[in-house]
Formats: C-alpha cells, sequence, structure tokens
C-alpha cells in the first residue's frame, strides 16, 4: 500500500524547465506517484503473507492472475485519463459518472475506509517492527503499542490542523529507506537461493502444511489465498490518475501507471518466490510482522533483521503521514462536490480540512483499540482495508468497458476500442473474482463498515435536494443491510470472529 511518494504536497513539485506549465507533473514525477504509492508497508511482510496459505506453485497463478488482472486496471486508468479529463478526483470518480451517484459515493466510502484502515495496520506494522529493538512492543498492538500509536496519530492530527504539510525531503528519505533494504534483500536472497528447497516445496503442494499443521487445502484453495495479499500491495496503482488533473500532459498518467506497475510487480515476484528457497513453507508461515526481517536474520545475522526493521519504520512511519493526510482529503473533496454532506468540506483558518481529518482520525483511533482484541491485527485490518476498495476498483473498470460497448470517445477509433473491451472486460472479471476470492467473512465485515455510510449519503442527497434510495440504488442499499444483518447474526452465534 501506498508510500509517501503518492501525497507528497504538490504544490511544492515543479516540473522541469521543458515542462509546458510550470507546476505540472511531468512522467517521471508520475511514475514516482505510482511506485511509492504501492511499493510501501505490504511488501515487508510479502514473505509470510504468501506462504501462510499457498505452496510456491500457487504463489506464481496467483501473481499471474494478479499481473493479467492488475495490468487490465492499468490500462483502463490509463484509458480514462485520456478520455474523461475532466474527472480528476480519483477513481471514485469514474463511478459516479458510470453507474450514478449511489455508486459513486460508496466507491468513495469504501476508499476511505481502506484508507484509514490502511493506516491501522501501518501502525501495527510500526511498531511490530520496533519491537525488534524494543521488545515490550510485542507484536505490534498490545497496550503500549496502541498508546504509541495513538499518540503519533494525534502528534500528527495537531500537526495538520496547524496546516503542516508533507515536504519533499520526506519523500526522499521515505523512498530511500524503503529501496535500499529491498535491494538488499533481492541481492542476498538471489545468492542465497536454495534451487532444492524451492523445488521440494513446489513438488509438495497440496501436501505442505502450515505452523499449525493443517494442509494448505487444494490449489484453488492456495491460490484464493494470495489475492487479497496481491492486493493489498497494489493499492495505489491509481495514484497517478488521483492526481491527472496536474499532468503536463495526459498521456503520461496512462504511461506511468504501466511502468509503475511493471516495477512492483517484478519486485513482488521476487521477494515472494526467492524466500521459498531460503525457507521451508512453516518457517515462513510462523514469521512475525515484518516477516522479511526474520529471513533476512536466517541468512545473514542480526544484522539484517535490524536493516529491514529501520527501513521498515522510517517507510511505514512517512506512509502513516501521508494516509493521514489522505484519509482527510477523501470526504472533504467528496463534500466539496456534494457526494459527502458538505459538513465535511469545512476548512479551518489553515486551510486544513478540520471536520474530515478530526471524523477520520476517531475512526482510526477506535480501530487501534480493536487491534488489542485480534489475534492477527496487521493482517484482519489489511485484508478488510483490500475488500473496502474493491468498489472503486471494480466500477473503473466496468466504467471502461461501458464506454467501450457504447462507442463513447471511440467514434473511428475501432482498434482502440476493441482493445478497450478487452481490458475492461477484464479488469471488471478480475475485480469480481476478488470479491469471490476474498471470502464470506471479510465481505460480511466489510458490509458492517459500509452500513454508516447509508445515513451519510441521505444527509447528503437531503443537502442537495434529491430523494435517496430509490429504483436500484434502493436494491443496492437493502443488500448492504441484509449482508451487515447476517454479519452480525453471525458474530452474534459465534460462526464468524470480527477479531
Amino acid at each position: 500500500m501506498a508510500n509517501t511518494a503518492a501525497h507528497v504536497s504538490l504544490d511544492n513539485v515543479s516540473s522541469s524547465s521543458s515542462a509546458p506549465a510550470a507546476g505540472k507533473l511531468t512522467l517521471i514525477p508520475l511514475v514516482a506517484l505510482v511506485v511509492g504509492s504501492m511499493i510501501g508497508g505490504g511488501v515487508f511482510n510479502l514473505p509470510s503473507d504468501m506462504s501462510r496459505g499457498a505452496s510456491p506453485a500457487a504463489i506464481m497463478i496467483g501473481w499471474l492472475i494478479t499481473g493479467i488482472g492488475m495490468l487490465a486496471l492499468a490500462f483502463v486508468y490509463q484509458g480514462l485519463a485520456l478520455r474523461k479529463p475532466d474527472l480528476n478526483a480519483g477513481p471514485y470518480a469514474y463511478a459516479r459518472a458510470g453507474f450514478g451517484d449511489f455508486i459513486g459515493f460508496n466507491s468513495a466510502w469504501g476508499y476511505w475506509i481502506s484508507a484509514f484502515l490502511g493506516n491501522v495496520a501501518y501502525a501495527v506494522a510500526i511498531f511490530s517492527a520496533l519491537s525488534h529493538f524494543a521488545p515490550i512492543f510485542g507484536d505490534g498492538n498490545n497496550i503500549i503499542s496502541i498508546v504509541g500509536a495513538s499518540l503519533a496519530l494525534w502528534a500528527i492530527h495537531a500537526l495538520v490542523l496547524k496546516g503542516v504539510k508533507e515536504a519533499a525531503f520526506v519523500n526522499v528519505v521515505t523512498t530511500i529507506a524503503k529501496l535500499v533494504p529491498l535491494l538488499v534483500f533481492v541481492v542476498i536472497g538471489v545468492i542465497a537461493f536454495n534451487f532444492d528447497l524451492f523445488l521440494a516445496a513446489f513438488r509438495g503442494m497440496g501436501r505442505a502444511t502450515t505452523e499449525g499443521g493443517s494442509g494448505l487445502g487444494s490449489l484453488l484453495e492456495q491460490v484464493k489465498s494470495t489475492m487479497l495479499v496481491t492486493l493489498w500491495v497494489f493499492i495505489g496503482i491509481e495514484g497517478a490518475s488521483v492526481y491527472s488533473g496536474r499532468a503536463a500532459d495526459r498521456r503520461d498518467v496512462g504511461r506511468a501507471t504501466v511502468i509503475g506497475f511493471v516495477g512492483a510487480l517484478i519486485v513482488y515476484v521476487l521477494v515472494s518466490l526467492l524466500v521459498t528457497g531460503i525457507m521451508s513453507q512453516p518457517e515462513l508461515a510462523g514469521q512475525k510482522v515484518p516477516s522479511m526481517a526474520g529471513v533476512l536474520a536466517y541468512v545473514v545475522g542480526p544484522w539484517g533483521a535490524a536493516l529491514i526493521n529501520i527501513g521498515l519504520v522510517v517507510s511505514v512511519g512517512g506512509a502513516f503521514l501521508s494516509w493521514t493526510l489522505l484519509c482527510a482529503e477523501i470526504p472533504y473533496t467528496c463534500g466539496k462536490d456534494g457526494t459527502f454532506p458538505r459538513w465535511f468540506a469545512k476548512e479551518n483558518a489553515n486551510g486544513t480540512p478540520a471536520n474530515s481529518l478530526w471524523i477520520t482520525n476517531l475512526a482510526v483511533q477506535a480501530f487501534l483499540v480493536l487491534t488489542y482484541f485480534s489475534k492477527d491485527a496487521y493482517n484482519f485490518f489489511y485484508f478488510i482495508a483490500s475488500v473496502a476498495i474493491l468498489p472503486p476498483y471494480v466500477f473503473s473498470g466496468a466504467y471502461a468497458l461501458k464506454l467501450a460497448l457504447r462507442g463513447e470517445t471511440y467514434e473511428g477509433q475501432d482498434r482502440q476500442r476493441r482493445r478497450a473491451l478487452i481490458t475492461g472486460l477484464v479488469a471488471t472479471v478480475y475485480g469480481v473474482w476478488l470479491v469471490y476470492a476474498a471470502g464470506l467473512q471479510y465481505l460480511l465485515m466489510a458490509s458492517l463498515l459500509f452500513v454508516p455510510g447509508l445515513v451519510v449519503y441521505a444527509i447528503a442527497c437531503r443537502q442537495r435536494g434529491v430523494r435517496p434510495f430509490h429504483g436500484s440504488d434502493l436494491i443496492v442499499a437493502l443488500v448492504i443491510v441484509g449482508l451487515a444483518i447476517l454479519a452480525f447474526y453471525l458474530i452474534v452465534t459465534g460462526t464468524i470472529s470480527p477479531l
């Protein structure tokens, strides 16, 4: 998930002297936005996240499916950036334009949920990494870790209320802190790779066992287990699209998205597969967050773990700051365009979206407390964050498909239209597959978080003087409520656990 590169204060970013307009973003800064958005904290825990439920064969298939699906989504954002230059508010704007205000709202609401839950997962990851140096922090979700994360949250909150934005040096520091340990890990991983161990795990497939001793299941189940993990590390692929209005050349938005995607995919595949030739599947599954530290320590000793943990703390610490600002920006922007109630668009004297910031950080604080009751807080909250972001991704692909089917903006461009039909269809099918692969438990948990949004949407509609929940919108609302009721019943009966 995102790092600070995606959300550095763009007012301070200028293009080169050859750029068409001062203050506009050229290709290289846009590529940095995409890469920085995707390669964040998630990559540091890929060794255990991918190996916990899958063999190398399933991991390879999982990355193949993800590569095709996310590449199609990258092409979707590439095409939409050119064909709908008036839509500059990010992926949720495509959902709203293609399928109406209510679908657009749910996409924005899901994006916001994903963003602030991502910050909760980041907080757990930071303090879990700090436990390498101060064991008192445990797995990152004990009382002292929650207190520490809360203090950091409200310190950042106070700074943002005063109008303090990210400086460019924050992006530079966190990017270096992230890329250096990753490069070291890959180089050492190649040197230490044991092909016989990799082949043994590859042949074992379903016979491999987790730490608890249960089989990994069928190949399909193993592949499904990788889907939310691969989605989590690609959240941010829309980074250039979010800032398309600031691009010097809108064609660079799509180029940057594809280039950034390919670079991130190479890093992720290398990290995921190299570790299977270093440690066995049960050993990888049992590593604590960040699991990359445990793997490197296994090869080179304690300094390897220290390197990874320092890199994660600095990188994810910067991302925590960035996503605090992003979390507030989403409802603020939606409040300005009427998707959310106008209350969210209120600024303080320093130009900070104060109301949006307060409601966002109160939500983060509440879920930080809930991490104490979770057995695996990091994975649980990023799984929910991954499910919540599916609506804007699914409907972005569906909107591109809709435009291509209708031929809108494709007059006299049959070749481009056929390509858009394919990429839009693949992106949409991939999104639907992710909904299936997510599993019932996480879908139900996410539905509980979408119910409060119905009240928010109703208020926004009243302020615009329109009637909420009519026609197909009412059906969608009833489905959300029905899923939430089912989730509540299953929780009460102990069938599923919310944490």
